[in-house]
């Protein structure tokens, strides 16, 4: 069984920092996709950032370009976000989320796994 717990979100001011961190357990298998989604009051659910895990190859959207780093740490079964230069439009509630292959990396469809949130809130 695939566990994924997030951690780390919390309310900053514009411009501020943060570092999501997706604790996961339940599988060994490194041909793993493994992403950030976010989705905003009212709004439909987002890809922020994917890796590949088997690579290391990272995946963006547009959005969040040059701001959000995604990154894994495979001796501590941990996905992190660093997430810089934050704005308001940030505003969310982001998930951590797995699945076993990586065809369309930040597609929500794509994902199998979820954890239960952490919500990040950005003033300005």
């Amino acid at each position: 069984q695939v566990q994924l717990v997030e951690s780390g979100g919390g309310s900053v001011q514009a411009g501020g920092s943060l570092r999501l961190s997706c604790a996961t357990s339940g599988y060994t298998d490194i041909n793993y996709c493994m992403a950030w989604f976010r989705q905003p009051p009212g709004k439909e659910r987002e890809g922020v950032a994917a890796i590949y895990v088997a690579t290391g190859r990272a995946y963006n959207a547009d959005s969040v370009k040059g701001r959000f780093t995604i990154s894994r740490d495979n001796g501590k079964n941990m996905l992190y976000l660093q997430m810089n230069s934050l704005k308001p439009e940030d505003t969310a509630m982001y998930f951590c989320a797995a699945n076993p292959r990586c065809h369309t990396p930040l597609s929500s469809e794509e994902y199998a796994y979820w954890g239960q949130g952490t919500q990040v809130t950005v003033s300005s």
